[in-house]
């Protein structure tokens, strides 16, 4: 069974810092391009972040130069580095997983979701 695992949410003050973490099982994603997404009450979900197969990353204009994604081919995990938080940051955060492995940003390119993880960042 194919499953993605989100961890390392909590609640921290603006400003601080905060690693995620995307536990893959039951395949290896080495292949798959891996992406972060974020979500709210009453709102889309929105891309965040993604890292190609090979390595190449991409980042919304919201976070870039705050947040940095990573993977980690031989724990089968990706990581979203969050700096700098703000409250703006605040929402659920998907990890995500495509198999055709190129940078892309769309809801509907993913084949396989986590459960999500709650980040929630005071003023």
């Amino acid at each position: 069974q194919v499953q993605l695992v989100e961890s390392g949410g909590g609640l921290v003050q603006a400003g601080a810092s905060l690693r995620l973490s995307c536990a893959g099982t039951g395949r290896t994603f080495s292949n798959y391009a891996m992406g972060w997404f974020r979500q709210t009450p009453g709102k889309e979900r929105e891309f965040v972040a993604t890292i190609s197969s090979g390595g190449n990353s991409y980042y919304a204009d919201s976070v870039k130069g705050r947040f940095t994604i990573s993977r980690d081919e031989v724990k089968n995990t990706v990581y979203l580095q969050m700096n700098s938080l703000k409250p703006a940051d605040t929402a659920v955060y998907y990890c995500a997983a495509d198999r055709l492995g190129v940078i892309t940003t769309g809801v509907s390119d993913y084949d396989y979701w986590g459960q999500g993880t709650q980040v929630t960042v005071s003023s």
